[in-house]
This record gives C-alpha cells, structure tokens and sequence, in this order.
C-alpha cells in the first residue's frame, strides 16, 4: 500500500497517511517521544561541541588550561586560536544534522529540512534581512549601554578576547571573519532555533513561549555571563524571524546579519587596520 507524506513546514504537523479514501494517519509529528528525542539530540551536540574545544586544546594547545601565566594563550598561533574556534562550530553543526537525519520521520529525501523547518523561500530571506537590520537599531545601543555599564573586557565575546590585540596575516583573518559572520551563526541557529525549537513544537507549546524559551537558553548556553543580558536582547530579533516565518533559514540570515559588524570589526582589528 503506497503512503504519501505531507507536511507544512514549522507547524509539527508532518503525518503519514495511506491512500485509502478516509484512512487515519498513521503517524502525526509531536508528543513526549519525538520532543524528548530532539531535546536529548539538543544536549548531545552540545556535549559534542564541548568534548571537541577540550580535544582540540589539548591537541593545539596543551598548556592552556595548566598553565597559571594569564598571557599563556598569547603562544598560540592564530591557526591553532581559529581550531579552537571552529572545531567545536563544525562538531556540534555536524552531530545535530545527522541526528536529525537519522531520527527525523518520513522519507530520506529532505528529512533534515523538514526536521529543522527549513527550506528555500526569498520572501523568508527578505524577512530574515529585514529583522536582522531592524534588530540593529536595538543590539547595537543595547551593546554600546552595557559595554559602559559593565566595562569593554567583561562585555566583549570570548572571540573577541581570544584574538583582540593580535596582528593576523589575511588568510587566517578572513578565516576567523568567515567563522564568526557566516559559519557560527548557522550552527547556533540549527541547534537553537531549529533542533530546541522543534522539540518544544512537538510538546505543542505555545509558539511565543517557545521563542521565550529558545532565546533565554541560547542566551545562557554561550556561558559568558557577564553578557548573558546582552545576549537575551541579540536573540529577540533572531527568534522573530524564525516565529514569523516559520522557517529556520529566516533566522539564519537575521543571525548572520547580527554579526556582520562584530565580525568585521574583528577583522579589521587583526589586520591592525583599526588604530
């Protein structure tokens, strides 16, 4: 007996149904099992992304968490700095989409997009472009007021204390500029906004407080408390998008447009362009 599978994108409504005039689904997304399922894959890519920064420390720079000198990162080549970086980015990207892979119902073919609400839509990119921007006016006076408050070094990113002050060559400075503006955005928004999100949408919460919830987590989940305010305010445009669109990649581009700027800054700081 054939079975066509339907869905609409962002609603948890994905169902199986035969081709029997008035058949029951036989199965319909949501419930305790597939919300406890993305939820643990949730923590699992976490865990992931901090086993990798420690075995890629370990690797690249032995001495970094043994080593009592507070200038013991200043050793470091920027290669190894952008490993330490990356290597969890990728590692957690990568555990996260394939276990949506492998857990996601339904047909192999899109599995992942249907799994993270995402698909191609320019509308949606228009909406994560516009958010992203308009969230500017908020993030960027939100981070200037608290950088004040609480002073530049406990209000800057763990990246940018990792490289500030450091003179780059250009290959290695639009690697770090790359990882920053396009490559870590993405990963955070797969986990956050689409692995987190969707576990809450299959336990049918209420579409708000799953953005509520979603951006107080990846706020706390950076682990840089002294911005964990800072970070709450980044994520209510970034969550918009993916509210108002239903679709990850919306959040995707609103991310990536939040930190165009930090990621340039940086850039030109290792290139020793800023004075």
């Amino acid at each position: 007996m054939e079975r066509v599978w339907t869905a609409r994108a962002g609603r948890g409504e994905d169902r199986w149904t035969g081709d029997v005039p008035g058949a029951a689904p036989r199965w319909r997304a949501g419930g305790l099992r597939a919300g406890l399922g993305m939820l643990l894959l949730f923590a699992f890519a976490q865990l992931v992304a901090l086993v990798s920064a420690s075995l890629a420390a370990a690797l690249v720079a032995p001495g970094l968490f043994t080593s009592t000198s507070p200038g013991s990162t200043t050793a470091l080549s920027p290669w190894s700095l952008l490993a330490l970086v990356a290597v969890p980015v990728v590692a957690a990207g990568a555990t996260a989409v394939v276990g949506v892979a492998l857990s996601a119902r339904g047909p192999a073919e899109g599995r992942v997009r249907r799994g993270l609400a995402l698909r191609w839509d320019w509308s949606d990119v228009g909406a994560g472009l516009a958010l992203g921007v308009g969230g500017l006016l908020l993030t960027v006076p939100a981070a200037w007021l608290w950088a004040a408050w609480v002073g530049e070094e406990r209000a800057g990113s763990a990246v940018g204390a990792a490289f500030g002050g450091r003179s780059l060559e250009p290959g290695s400075a639009v690697a770090v500029f790359l990882v920053v503006w396009l490559l870590a955005p993405a990963v955070e928004e797969v986990l956050f906004r689409g692995v987190l999100w969707r576990a809450l949408e299959h336990w049918r919460w209420n579409r708000w407080l799953v953005f509520a919830a979603t951006s107080a987590v990846f706020a706390v989940a950076h682990l840089e408390w002294a911005r964990t305010p800072l970070l709450l305010v980044l994520a209510i445009p970034i969550g918009l998008a993916r509210l108002l669109t239903g679709n990850l990649l919306a959040s995707v581009v609103a991310h990536q447009v939040n930190n165009f700027l930090p990621a340039l800054v940086l850039l030109l700081d290792v290139l020793d362009v800023l004075p």
